[in-house]
């Protein structure tokens, strides 16, 4: 099985001071780390602040590239990608949902959930068809024409959820998703993405630092200082 994401040996080095001089100072945010994530898994990233689930999150995102070691999605590495293919890949097979929901202020659920068919160029009709499918695999179906100002926290946050599904993507990679929820709204986002995970088969990804929320997923990769901690290295499979 060739698996949605597999990470190799991965360095992230961050330089500071403005090049690689005296004063400089590199910060090494992950310290080879190796790891995979297969077809309709639910894997939970934990670790404190500073540990390099942010880092982590950014390069399983497609949204920045290792120092060393490869990382590949659906087996393509991404050092044989130019920026381009790495924008397609994230509209294409990649799901986001944030903490802070990151919706459009004065645009409606719909409009908000049909925006990355924008970028694959679809139609208009197209968009509001699938975007309202979304929405109703999420439980709002008679929500569509409200604006976030409109919805509660929990109903933001399934908008955000419906936006990452509509382009059908393999992987779902949701960022502390219950960060600025109260405790049974937050259990309810969990029983929902577990619900697609499971229905839809989507690889989802959750990173968090609730240990509640981690426990839920049956598999936890645990990281500490830009490694993986021991147990979650004997964990893995070859």
């Amino acid at each position: 099985m060739t698996p949605v994401v597999e990470v190799v040996d991965v360095t992230r080095e961050y330089v500071l001071g403005g090049g690689r001089g005296v004063d400089a100072a590199v910060v090494r945010a992950l310290r080879g780390v190796t790891f995979r994530v297969d077809p309709g898994e639910f894997v939970a990233i934990v670790g404190p602040s500073g540990s390099g689930k942010s880092t982590l999150l950014h390069l399983l995102g497609a949204l920045d590239r290792p120092t060393s070691g490869q990382l590949r999605f659906s087996g393509r590495d991404v050092a044989e990608l130019d920026d381009t293919d790495l924008a397609a890949l994230r509209n294409r097979e990649i799901g986001f949902v944030f903490q802070q929901f990151q919706l459009l202020a004065r645009t409606s659920a719909l409009a908000n959930v049909g925006l990355p068919l924008v970028y694959r160029s679809s139609g208009r009709a197209e968009r509001r068809e699938r975007a309202a499918a979304a929405l109703a695999a999420v439980g709002l179906s008679h929500r569509l024409g409200h604006r976030p100002s409109q919805l509660s926290g929990g109903e933001q946050q399934r908008v955000a959820i419906a936006r990452a599904l509509v382009t059908q993507p393999r992987l779902l990679l949701a960022d502390e998703p219950t960060g600025n929820l109260d405790s049974q709204t937050g259990a309810d986002i969990m029983r929902l993405l577990r619900g697609l995970n499971v229905d839809a088969g989507v690889a989802l990804v959750v990173i968090t630092h609730d240990p509640e929320v981690a426990a839920l997923a049956p598999r936890q990769i645990r990281i500490r200082d830009g490694l993986l901690e021991p147990s979650t290295v004997g964990a893995e499979r070859a």
